[in-house]
């Protein structure tokens, strides 16, 4: 007889996202006057920019003529593309890569979840809290999380870092030793961004406990500082513990194109199995390639008016969050965030729950966020904002906020 598997049993009803989605849906049709401003999931608002059109209409073009047609992607992705994310994305700061370490995909949060089944099945994973979910999600679905403790909000095998305004929201080094260690840095949730020494200790860390680091580096383009190191591989020693997830859909606007990658070193060993070759196993068995007409667009991001384009596409997004930090601070909200990260994380008023912050905002407001709650214990008291929606309307839903206090 069949059997479902059970893990997926332990997760929650539904996805953090999907629940906000259910709760503005039925906010929205019991108040159909009222104008809702949604900040609370991170999808961009801008339209694709003009390098990246001009790109999808020549490959569209070729793909209706028989020299040019292309039909199944190389399984690691076209070499046009790798070659360019190689040489920009890296070589340019300084870290040489090759292009068979480079794995094209359709979204950072596909690698991420899939990332995990490289691991055994009793791989201890460790995760910042609060964290996206999506980390600790997948590894229930594998059954390595233990059983749920719900006074608690952890999972029993799954070690905890916290991040909180005590550390400045940079988790410190595990007591317990894990197998697996998974850092968002610039953080989704909090907005936090770690230094190159702060990095470095995180590395040595992993490489002296034989661990091996999962750096989701999404938010790399909105990086402001010097000090804070775009790729993990800006470490010495990384290329032998860390592997790095990219993702097109922040920078360049490919939410709804589709399009990541992620970099598993030659040098990254485990059990004397070199990862990289597992990553190239899983990918040519489970995944068919990014559409031609996507990677063609991809490499638009990294020619000389693309990367002016998505340059101006981060900064008006990061005005964003110059405006929802400074105009919090003002209403007085306790806020930080929003400096090397498009999200701003605010400490909620007056010791309210983060859900019933998203309720009273969402009533009082017309305003969505995203509950601290929902990504983890520490995101408790806590909510997120995101800069990702159109100036005028962030403007707009500070105001609201700001009349609130």
């Amino acid at each position: 007889m069949s059997r479902v598997n059970e893990n997926f049993l332990k997760l929650p009803g539904s996805y953090l996202f999907s629940t906000i989605g259910k709760k503005v849906k039925e906010y929205q049709e019991a108040n159909p006057d009222k104008r809702i401003i949604r900040l609370g999931i991170g999808d961009v608002t801008l339209p694709l920019p003009p390098a990246v059109i001009t790109a999808l209409h020549a490959a569209t073009d070729e793909m209706s003529v028989q020299d040019t047609f292309r039909g199944y992607a190389p399984d690691l992705g076209y070499e046009f593309l790798r070659s360019a994310i190689a040489e920009c994305d890296f070589r340019r700061r300084g870290v040489e890569l090759s292009i068979d370490e480079i794995f094209v995909s359709d979204g950072a949060k596909s690698d991420s979840a899939n990332i995990q089944e490289l691991f055994s099945a009793d791989a201890r994973i460790a995760v910042c809290d609060p964290v996206y979910p999506v980390y600790v999600d997948s590894n229930v679905m594998a059954g390595r999380t233990g059983t749920y403790d719900i006074a608690s909000g952890r999972w029993s095998n799954v070690i905890y870092m916290p991040c909180t305004a005590q550390n400045d929201f940079v988790p410190e080094l595990p007591e317990q030793v894990p197998d697996v260690i998974y850092l968002c840095f610039p953080n989704n949730p909090t907005g936090a961004a770690l230094t190159k020494e702060q990095l470095q200790r995180w590395v040595d860390y992993a490489n002296e406990k034989k661990a091996v680091i999962i750096f989701d580096a999404a938010y790399e383009a909105y990086i402001s500082r010097e000090e804070v190191p775009h790729s993990i591989y800006e470490c010495a020693g990384a290329k032998t513990c860390a592997i790095e997830l990219r993702s097109f859909s922040k920078n360049a606007g490919f939410t709804g194109t589709r399009l990541a990658y992620t970099v598993v070193p030659k040098e990254l060993v485990l059990d004397g199995v070199a990862l990289n070759g597992l990553w190239a196993r899983r990918h040519g068995t489970k995944f068919n390639g990014a559409p031609y007409i996507i990677q063609k667009a991809g490499e638009a991001v990294y020619s000389e008016e693309g990367q002016k384009q998505v340059a101006e596409m981060v900064g008006y997004y990061m005005n964003n969050a110059k405006v929802i930090y400074d105009g919090l601070k003002a209403a007085g909200y306790t806020v930080s965030g929003g400096v090397d990260s498009p999200y701003i994380w605010l400490k909620t008023p007056k010791d309210m729950g983060s859900w019933d912050f998203f309720d009273y905002l969402l009533s009082q407001a017309n305003v969505v966020g995203t509950p601290g709650a929902g990504f983890g214990p520490s995101g408790e008291g806590y909510f997120r904002l995101t800069a990702f929606g159109s100036y005028e309307n962030t403007v707009e839903a500070i105001e609201r906020i700001g009349r609130l206090s």
